[in-house]
């Protein structure tokens, strides 16, 4: 009991900290490929016309942490969770947390040059680079809290 307590909070963890890396990778992903342009006073404008730069480190720090409670309900999924899809033959969903790992793995190998281009380059140079990074990273981020939501659903609702 003690160690399905210990799984819950760390899932519980898992899923706030990647709910807070969505929001703010998405929050700069949008603002670099919308810029805020012009002087209107909307809710999509504001959203946009933030310094993207200043969420590099957060979200460096936030995908880390993700992965590694992720790393922690890992072997759990392996022995009960995914067994479990493969007797009911949804076996394409083991498919789509596969999917979910490799995401996960590039975008930890992404990171660097992620930060790099972040905190190192000037942002007026290699501007495209650094936005088709930051919106890979935003897609694999987008997808592994999807399937992983829809996962833990699954075992929940016991299909």
């Amino acid at each position: 009991m003690h160690y399905n307590l210990i799984n819950s909070v760390v899932l519980i963890a898992h899923m706030l900290v990647a709910i807070t890396l969505l929001g703010a990778v998405t929050h700069q992903t949008v603002s670099l490929w919308w810029p805020a342009k012009g002087g209107d006073a909307s809710v999509a404008r504001s959203y946009r016309a933030v310094r993207t730069n200043l969420y590099t480190n957060v979200i460096v720090v936030l995908f880390i942490v993700t992965v590694v409670f992720g790393s922690f309900l890992y072997p759990q999924y392996r022995i009960s969770i995914l067994p479990y899809l493969t007797q009911l033959h949804i076996r394409y969903f083991g498919g789509f947390f596969e999917l979910k790992e490799h995401f996960a793995a590039i975008g930890l190998g992404l990171l660097p040059l992620y930060w790099f281009l972040w905190k190192t380059v000037p942002l007026t140079e290699n501007v495209r680079a650094r936005a088709v990074i930051t919106a890979l990273i935003a897609i694999f981020v987008w997808y592994n809290l999807l399937v992983g939501h829809m996962l833990n659903n699954l075992k929940g609702v016991g299909l």
